[in-house]
């Protein structure tokens, strides 16, 4: 076949690529653009496939897909929507460690043919492959760091294994040396491209700064750390296209890379936190506040009065309420608002609610609850003066008026101005602070009314109450 076919297949599969990408940027078309990157990657499999003649390896290629098939699958059943941000570090993971795999195959073809990969220069074509080395290993070993610090620990042997949120302080500094140790070693592996034990010792060296950056971060700064992952998982996708001559290898880590990192400083402004700062520096601290004081709770009867006429009631979720997996019954109840009372109800989106971007709009959206009604932070944070009641469900640090404060792990960080509300109604398990370590003085509030409990069982009870009400 004509060789420029095979480009025309990547041009194409770059073009769903980058359609996919801009449709993710709305729950509302974010399924289809999901269908679009799954589509664009196929084509790219079997324009590969063509190209390099694969297919006369009929079934490796097939156990490749059937295996990958199969765990791809078994994970997307399986897993829970509170589990998505550990499955998505899982995935950065994967990806950087594939790059880097194909990095070393073509370490390993140059070295026993004595050529160098795609004709391209001996300095550019090892800068390259060290440097798909580098950001693939680490990004392997750091997202699984990621991976337990979300998840809070394993189950070894029937026995849970608490994986610590924090890490020792005194490795930022290692950091730095041990990037530089790493460079060094990607300069020394260019002057003797045919030492693989310096080829070996990069490797080791990128596993442990992969490790070593992501330890010492806090579990609160998880999303974002996420993201940055993200993001070096398509930088080391581009590099090995590089490698490879690969276009839609190139384009398609670019688009990861470029997105992943505009993502990384979007959530970044939204915590008001730098980079660095994230990177360098614990959100809140090692030492959580002591909660001293103490707030009577209501039930359910006592919030459906006060809710009785309310014309306008936003809900504020947060984490909680994915925790829960309440999303059906806090649809409910804004359908029994709207029902019985007349009430307008709309949902106040904080951008790092949850433990990844979008999480609450994607849980909302399984619900069936209209895109219309998911509001933005910036978009909604005008109307909660107006409205009679604010209903907060699991969600802590991203409405704690201790932020406007100026003072503390939680100064200038963009909230939901919930406390602005006339009447706040919070479902929590208890007064216990968020990630940050910050008690709530929302929680202390005349006019907060406290429902404790999990949240669906008292979002069940509140559900009753109105329709018995």
């Amino acid at each position: 076949m004509d060789p420029q076919w095979y480009q025309i297949g990547y041009l194409i599969s770059a073009t769903f690529f980058i359609f996919g990408l801009k449709m993710l940027g709305h729950p509302r078309t974010a399924p289809r653009g999901n269908q679009m990157g799954a589509i664009g990657m196929l084509i790219a499999v079997v324009t590969v496939i063509l190209e390099i003649d694969l297919i006369e390896s009929p079934i490796l290629i097939a156990s490749g897909i059937l295996i990958g098939a199969v765990i791809g699958s078994w994970l997307a059943i399986r897993v829970e929507m509170t589990g998505m941000p550990e499955l998505v570090a899982l995935f950065n993971g994967f990806g950087g460690a594939a790059s880097a795999l194909v990095a070393l195959a073509e370490i390993y073809s140059a070295i026993e043919s004595d050529t160098i990969p795609n004709g391209l220069e001996l300095h550019v074509a090892w800068t390259a492959i060290g440097l798909s080395a580098l950001v693939g290993w680490m990004t392997l070993t750091g997202s699984l760091v990621a991976f337990a610090k979300l998840k809070g620990g394993f189950n070894i042997l029937g026995k849970w294994r608490r994986f610590p949120t924090w890490g020792p302080s005194w490795l930022n500094p290692v950091k730095a040396i041990a990037v530089g140790t790493a460079l060094y070693m990607i300069y020394l592996s260019v002057m003797a491209p045919d030492d693989l034990e310096v080829i070996w010792a990069l490797i080791l060296l990128s596993c442990i700064l992969g490790v070593i950056l992501v330890l010492p971060i806090g579990g609160a700064d998880m999303p974002v750390v996420v993201s940055l992952l993200n993001s070096l998982s398509g930088i080391a996708a581009a590099f090995t296209g590089f490698i490879i001559s690969n276009p839609v290898l190139i384009i398609a880590g670019s688009l990861v890379g470029a997105s992943g990192l505009i993502l990384t400083f979007i959530m970044c402004k939204a915590m008001n936190r730098r980079l660095m700062d994230v990177l360098f520096k614990s959100f809140g601290g090692s030492e959580k506040e002591s909660v001293t004081r103490t707030k009577v709770g209501s039930d359910p009867d006592e919030v459906a009065m006060i809710l009785d006429g309310a014309q306008k009631v936003v809900i504020v979720p947060g984490y909680g309420m994915a925790v829960s997996q309440c999303q059906h019954q806090v649809k409910e109840f804004a359908d029994l608002l709207s029902e019985k009372f007349g009430t307008e109800v709309k949902y106040a989106i904080h951008p790092v609610a949850g433990r990844m971007p979008g999480h609450m709009n994607v849980l909302l959206a399984e619900a069936s609850v209209p895109y219309d009604q998911l509001i933005e932070m910036d978009e909604i944070n005008p109307e909660l003066p107006e409205a009679d009641a604010a209903v907060i469900i699991g969600a802590n640090d991203t409405c704690n008026p201790v932020a406007r404060s100026g003072e503390g792990p939680l100064a200038g960080m963009p909230i939901i101005d919930a406390d602005l509300a006339r009447s706040v109604v919070i479902i929590k398990r208890s007064l216990s602070v968020g990630y940050a370590g910050v008690d709530n003085d929302l929680f202390y509030m005349d006019k907060t009314m406290m429902l404790f409990g999990d949240g669906k069982k008292m979002m069940t009870e509140l559900n009753t109450a109105i329709k018995e009400y």
